[in-house]
């Protein structure tokens, strides 16, 4: 019989072979009466400095008849393992004489354009930047030589912006389609601790890897994957999609389009808002990176522990308020780097990168404050002007070559001019350069990161250290919109087009928005049957 025991307490450093013991005390069993020991869920708990722990989840077999007879002195934490979920898929009965075109080959597009290639369905996912190795080899140069390709950046390409990241997987969706998002990510080169860490990453070099075999997986299966392809115009007969056109002179009739986007399409967006396809405004976002010594963070998390390897790069995840806003800090990356990320011409965009091994000197993170439309007007795209107008200004401040305005915390802080770094030095490249913030920032922004940098040192003690460093601007949060679409995932306005992932305003991470792919796919699946 499968059972599972949660809350398994042990040191962080403990050889975790000794969970058959936690297990047989939970159950009263000897040791030898359980088998097929296998952890399914690991988090850490550092509350206490001096005590560090792992706390497990393990599922486990005992004989059926030792638990008929001994289960009822089992542990509360102790009960029968859940049965795995089985999402049903249907297929529908009418013929696929068409294509489905996916937009976007970020993780809803993939991973929508996977669950349909894999079962035969006729797909054709389209993306407007470059195969993997290609952009990384663009965006290097970006960062080395500030010359920004519009079409393949950190933004736009193989992937999506989650590529160019530190690929946290955590999310707060339950949705049984989540656990086959990191079943496959594993499958295609991510560790197995993916599995069962509570704050899963991959590692923007892991995660490069995976995408690449993702897309081919989608290719094997006979999939068409087509790059340097921008979708320009859509059309429609009778409130249905007909067609796309890519790059203005292709048009590709086909049966459905998975609208994939990333958020940095802004081109698109007015495309289809003008295209009578209903977008509304949404909250979002915005603010800037602080980036501080990682062997700070480390100890300020772990105390004496601090670098020992079983714990690796701490993480935070603080909160605060300004006024009736909230104050956040976002995408934290250990052991990291502040990347450009601009996708446009004269607009200067910050982002936080990790690689697996999270082993850089600098921690970095987002400090964001909310936005709401009603501070912009409510205009359905008064959310992205709001982007442009900030992104601009922060590339006029740091001197029009993509370098990016920056500022020492006490500086920031003080309303002071802005002196030169010291001993935290900024990661952005092509290059950071000392700024007074509130020249691109607006004023309720400025305060709000104040606020929550105050907030935040009464949380970590020395975060509002005066040698850390901020970076201007974090502007791409999350989309500032939203498609709208109906209780079956379509377009309000437009039978046929499925609009998902994070471009569109429905998810906030990659597993979400590969889960959001995913269900778009199975509902085009119970319309048409693959031939």
């Amino acid at each position: 019989m499968k059972l599972i025991a949660t809350n398994l307490s042990m040191p962080f450093n403990a050889d975790e072979s000794t969970i058959r013991l936690l297990i047989a005390a939970d159950t009263r069993l000897q040791a030898d009466a359980i088998s097929d020991v296998r952890i399914v869920k690991r988090s850490l708990d550092a509350r206490d400095k001096n005590d560090i722990r792992f706390i497990y989840s393990a599922t486990f077999e005992v004989d059926e008849k030792d638990y008929n007879k001994y289960g009822s002195r089992f542990s509360k934490t102790v009960a029968k393992a859940p049965e795995t979920p089985v999402i049903a898929r249907e297929t529908g009965e009418t013929p696929q004489t068409l294509p489905i075109v996916v937009v976007g080959a970020g993780p809803a597009g993939l991973f929508a354009a996977h669950t349909l290639a894999v079962r035969g369905y006729k797909v054709i996912l389209i993306e407007r930047g470059r195969p993997i190795d290609e952009r990384r080899r663009d965006v290097d140069t970006f960062w080395t030589s500030a010359k920004l390709d519009t079409e393949s950046n950190i933004m736009f390409g193989e992937g999506g912006a989650g590529t160019f990241s530190d690929g946290k997987l955590t999310t707060r969706i339950k949705d049984a389609r989540a656990a086959l998002v990191s079943e496959a990510l594993v499958k295609y080169g991510a560790s197995e601790r993916i599995l069962i860490d509570a704050k899963p990453h991959v590692g923007t070099d892991v995660l490069r890897k995976v995408v690449y075999n993702i897309r081919r997986a989608v290719e094997e299966a006979g999939g068409e994957v087509r790059f340097s392809a921008k979708l320009t115009d859509i059309h429609s007969e009778d409130g249905r999609i007909t067609a796309v056109t890519v790059n203005e002179n292709e048009k590709i009739q086909c049966c459905a389009v998975v609208l994939a986007l990333g958020q940095a399409a802004r081109d698109t967006y007015r495309m289809l808002f003008d295209k009578g396809v209903e977008i509304v405004a949404k909250p979002f976002a915005v603010g800037v990176r602080i980036e501080h010594p990682q062997t700070f963070i480390n100890r300020s998390q772990f105390g004496k522990f601090a670098g020992h390897p079983r714990l690796g790069a701490a993480e935070y995840r603080l909160t605060g308020r300004s006024g009736s806003r909230g104050v956040y800090t976002f995408c934290m990356c250990p052991g990291g780097f502040v990347v450009a990320s601009s996708s446009n011409e004269g607009e200067v965009v910050t982002n936080g990168m990790s690689y697996a091994a999270r082993d850089a000197e600098n921690a970095n993170s987002g400090i964001i404050v909310q936005v709401n439309p009603k501070d912009l007007g409510g205009a359905p795209l008064c959310g992205l002007e709001f982007q442009e107008k900030i992104e601009r200004a922060a590339f006029r401040l740091g001197g029009g070559d993509y370098s990016a305005p920056a500022e020492r915390v006490v500086d920031f802080l003080n309303g002071d001019a802005p002196q030169a770094f010291t001993s935290v030095k900024p990661t952005y490249r092509p290059m950071a350069v000392p700024r007074d913030l509130r020249k691109c920032l607006p004023g309720t922004i400025y305060r709000g990161v104040a606020d929550g940098i105050r907030a935040f040192g009464r949380q970590i003690k020395g975060f509002d250290m005066d040698e850390a460093v901020l970076t201007a601007v974090e502007s791409r949060t999350s989309a500032p919109v939203r498609i709208q679409r109906d209780e079956l995932g379509e377009a309000t306005r437009l039978k046929g087009l499925y609009p998902v992932g994070e471009g569109a305003g429905y998810a906030g991470g990659i597993v979400s928005a590969a889960v959001d792919g995913m269900r778009a796919a199975e509902r085009i699946m119970a319309i048409y049957k693959a031939e």
